[in-house]
């Protein structure tokens, strides 16, 4: 006994461990820890407890890598919507425009009463002909040219949303792939540790200190599980600082990033604002009009008509007005009927 003391023991000690016996019973403890692990089997309070700071750093890992998923799928789904809404803005601005009359040729109306091109009815010609020189097709033409417009401006929205896809996608694949590597050997060791760590409680268990053989046992698999320890806790501390450089690699990539986006979107608004201003402005003065159809707009457009009846002095008499905006109510509700049409995939309304 005195012969394998102090640290020519623990020399002996490593000497054997290679044994194919010790690698066998190495193995089925291992193996045993995993499907206790998979069945969800309760572990040792103290060994868990242990590791409660590295299981807060896999939760965090799990939530960073969730997120950087999710991102990507939302990016994709922004930048399909911001082409539609673009797409569907600068349809309706063609459409308000084409409606006005004032994107007409010279020649159009005067051929107007002749018949419209394509065989359609002379009436429908005359009707566009005469909304043309009216107030409202004025406004149409007005707010058709500040939706094409905004429909333009709004598609440069793509460039930062595709290099923030562009830097999230490269971020995934690499830095949270390389941590997620780290973690699945930091996982490995730590099912061969605890696996360990049940083996020695079996072997301290049946342990005979009178016993050579068993001691030399319990000896054994003691260097087992210090040994699984040392690899456990070298990737342990590896994994963990993996993480925290993830994070704040996170947050750095997307305040960088979302800066050009937020710039990109502040000059879109600026310039879609003042462009709405100006036609806002241009719409002062605003003719009362009594809608018969469109009864929920009477009262809208009494305080508009309230809000600027000083400005209106060298407006046309009433039953000239009330005439071309009747005509105007009438063409605005085939307007609304074919963009209805258009979006639903049903008949105009007649």
């Amino acid at each position: 006994m005195s012969g394998y003391s102090g640290s020519n023991y623990d020399r002996y000690v490593q000497r054997t461990d290679n044994s194919t016996t010790h690698k066998i019973r190495s193995a089925y403890w291992t193996t045993k820890q995993a499907v206790m692990q998979k069945l969800g089997r309760p572990e040792d309070e103290h060994v868990v407890a242990s590791d409660s700071e590295l299981d807060a750093k896999l939760d965090l890992f799990r939530s960073v890598q969730k997120s950087c998923a999710d991102l990507l799928h939302i990016i994709e789904r922004y930048q399909e919507s911001v082409c539609a809404l673009s797409q569907a803005e600068n349809e309706l601005g063609r459409f308000l425009k084409s409606k006005s009359g004032q994107s007409a040729k010279p020649g159009q109306q005067s051929g107007a009463s002749r018949g419209a091109p394509g065989g359609a009815p002379a009436s429908t010609a005359v009707a566009a002909a005469a909304v043309a020189g009216t107030s409202a097709a004025k406004m149409m033409a007005a707010v058709g040219k500040s939706l094409s417009f905004s429909a333009q401006q709004r598609l440069a929205l793509r460039v930062p949303l595709g290099r923030l896809y562009q830097e999230v996608e490269t971020f995934r694949y690499r830095a949270i792939t390389d941590t997620s590597l780290t973690i699945q050997r930091m996982e490995a060791t730590r099912t061969d540790y605890r696996g360990a760590l049940l083996w020695m409680k079996k072997v301290s268990e049946e342990l005979d200190p009178d016993t050579f053989k068993q001691l030399d046992k319990f000896r054994s698999v003691q260097a087992q599980v210090r040994k699984s320890k040392e690899k456990f806790d070298k990737l342990k501390l590896d994994s963990m600082q993996k993480v925290d450089l993830l994070a704040a690699s996170r947050c750095n990539m997307l305040s960088h990033v979302l800066a050009l986006y937020q710039d990109t979107l502040m000059q879109f608004w600026a310039k879609t604002s003042r462009t709405m201003s100006a036609v806002a402005d241009s719409f002062k003065g605003y003719q009362f009009y009594e809608f018969s159809m469109l009864k929920d707009l009477v009262d809208e457009s009494r305080k508009l008509a309230d809000k600027t009846a000083g400005t209106d002095d060298e407006n046309v008499d009433d039953e000239d007005d009330d005439g071309e905006f009747q005509d105007a109510e009438s063409e605005l509700l085939k307007a609304a009927s074919n963009i209805s049409a258009d979006l639903l995939g049903i008949s105009p309304i007649g």
